[in-house]
């Protein structure tokens, strides 16, 4: 079944939802300063084990205090889907456990 991309309206409705969270460049983008590098790795770990189970990927980036991601849906021709949005939900749940801010 196809995805269907979000209308501008829409990704904005879901975006006022997850503080931190903004379209960049067509794409769902946030970064999360952590308290150590490790606590950076292993909040990049943990955001793995979220896209293999939704089987959805975003660009993931691990720097020395900072994870960054940026998602949208590439079977949807690069637009933004609620898969994008899911997956940004879920990314936000985890990133309190893992202290990010």
């Amino acid at each position: 079944m196809p995805v269907e991309p979000l209308s501008q309206e829409e990704i904005e409705e879901r975006l006022a939802e997850l503080p931190g969270w903004s379209l960049d460049d067509g794409r769902l983008t946030r970064s999360y300063r952590l308290g150590s590098h490790f606590a950076a790795t292993a909040m990049v770990v943990h955001i793995a084990q979220v896209q293999e189970e939704l089987d959805h990927h975003s660009d993931l980036t691990l720097a020395y205090h900072t994870v960054s991601l940026a998602v949208h849906t590439h079977s949807a021709g690069g637009a933004v889907t609620e898969k994008d949005i899911e997956l940004a939900r879920r990314v936000e749940d985890l990133a309190t456990g893992h202290g990010a801010h």
